[in-house]
């Protein structure tokens, strides 16, 4: 079985903690591991591979963070565009062999009970080997209206249930044969794919094209974008799930959360025994059932309760408790002031390192640039700035137009506007710098790539 990890979404509704370029499945949040490494290795004993559809941009932090968990069995498919989770399943399923089953599964879940989850798994596997679509239906413990629910006829799918208002959703705990949609599947890859060129027709075709135009490479299977563009952006759930007479459901009572929101983040986290969440550089007196998440700085509370507290290095965010899925309506609000604040921290993580903004004003931006042994930056210019470069640590290999050189620690060089330049690390240790931009317009899009290892041309 090929376990198939969806990889996108937007950062929104965990900000500030998480950010465009560094989605909540990436933001190491339980013991030092992301959600994405997590559900790499409860997935790790049973998948004789991964596949892993995840957009080109964080492509890196995917393959590095898979590297962390040591597991070798995979394949990445690069989306340029997001277009929902039913073409990014028929990419996945065109590249595997048509009676293969593929478990489905979201890369920012927390899954509590491994016991259980892989007894549902078992079950779903048997069921898709008889050419069913088969969900996982969670058994719900309250009555949410943050999901969609199943109705189910034993293991049948009677219907599916868009979110409901409270009183709707009380109806169908008690009812007892609903079950929150948790957003995994398991079929064949040809079940699916026949289902999906019944009920979406225009769908499949145009994600066929686009996969047989895809370029391939030893490490990824790479979209283009004009073709990613054409597919109309649907859900699997519109698309086939809800059309299809093939369709089971199994029900899983596993630990589930999606981690939708931070009201649900708090439930999962180690709290004291005041209902504080524990963390790093928090004290509280007096206080009562807060969620604390700190960066850097020290947080204190004084008899508050109930409140939600994210620090981070550029922006913090105070709610009630109870009020968190209003975080997509700040998201939105922020993006009309500041939208690289939406997108990336302070620090940035790219293929070939980090960089981390120390200072920012109408005129200059000061960076530290962390360049891991072995990468370089491409080979690019700037039409609006000019840069200084200062070695901190390491020897930094400096390629300015026509000119090669070596930087040791405590040189320094000048880039001017417009001068071709690369930053390449041959050591076998960090190599890291200070970099001053000076011009009058900084944004992270001028940049003119010539060359670039990570193929981000």
């Amino acid at each position: 079985m090929q376990v198939v990890i969806l990889c996108g979404g937007s950062g929104t509704r965990l900000w500030p903690i998480s950010r465009t370029l560094y989605p909540k499945q990436f933001v190491k949040l339980f013991d030092k591991e992301s959600l994405y490494q997590k559900t790499i290795k409860r997935n790790a004993s049973f998948a004789d591979s991964f596949s892993v559809v995840i957009n080109q941009e964080q492509y890196f932090m995917g393959l590095d963070q898979m590297d962390e968990v040591k597991v070798s069995k995979n394949k990445f498919i690069l989306e340029p565009v997001g277009r929902n989770t039913a073409p990014a399943i028929a990419m996945a399923a065109f590249a595997s062999k048509p009676e293969e089953i593929l478990l489905i599964v979201p890369s920012d879940h927390l899954i509590e009970d491994q016991s259980a989850y892989e007894a549902a798994v078992k079950k779903a596997q048997e069921l898709a080997s008889q050419d069913k679509l088969v969900t996982f239906g969670i058994k719900p413990h309250y009555a949410e209206t943050g999901y969609g629910y199943i109705e189910a006829s034993g293991l049948e799918v009677k219907s599916f249930k868009e979110k409901p208002d409270a009183s709707t959703a009380e109806k169908y705990v008690k009812a007892g044969n609903y079950f929150w949609n948790s957003g995994m599947f398991c079929f064949k890859a040809k079940t699916f794919l026949e289902e999906l060129k019944t009920y979406a027709p225009d769908v499949y075709e145009q994600s066929h094209k686009t996969f047989t135009h895809a370029r391939l490479d030893q490490t990824a299977i790479r979209l283009v974008k004009e073709d990613m563009v054409a597919i109309r952006s649907e859900s699997i759930d519109y698309a086939v799930m809800e059309k299809s007479k093939r369709v089971n459901v199994v029900p899983a009572d596993i630990g589930w959360s999606d981690l939708g929101s931070f009201d649900s983040l708090y439930e999962t986290l180690p709290k004291d025994e005041n209902g504080n969440t524990l963390s790093k550089n928090t004290i509280h007196i007096g206080s009562k059932n807060n969620l604390v998440i700190a960066d850097d700085r020290l947080i204190s509370t004084i008899d508050v309760e109930d409140l939600m507290i994210v620090d981070t290095r550029d922006a913090i965010v105070i709610a009630k408790k109870g009020s968190t899925q209003k975080v997509k309506d700040l998201v939105a609000e922020v993006k009309k002031h500041n939208v690289e604040m939406t997108n990336v921290h302070t620090t940035a993580h790219r293929p070939w390192g980090t960089y981390t903004i120390l200072e920012e004003n109408p005129g200059y931006k000061v960076k530290q640039i962390t360049v891991r042994p072995g990468a370089k930056l491409s080979l690019q210019y700037h039409h609006h700035r000019s840069e200084h470069w200062i070695v901190v640590s390491g020897v930094a290999t400096v390629t300015i137009n026509d000119k090669t050189f070596d930087l040791k620690q405590n040189e320094s060089c000048y880039i001017p506007k417009e001068a071709t330049h690369r930053l390449y690390n041959q050591q076998k240790q960090d190599l890291v710098l200070i970099e001053a931009q000076v011009g009058n317009y900084l944004g992270e899009d001028d940049i003119v790539r010539l060359q670039d290892d990570y193929k981000r041309n």
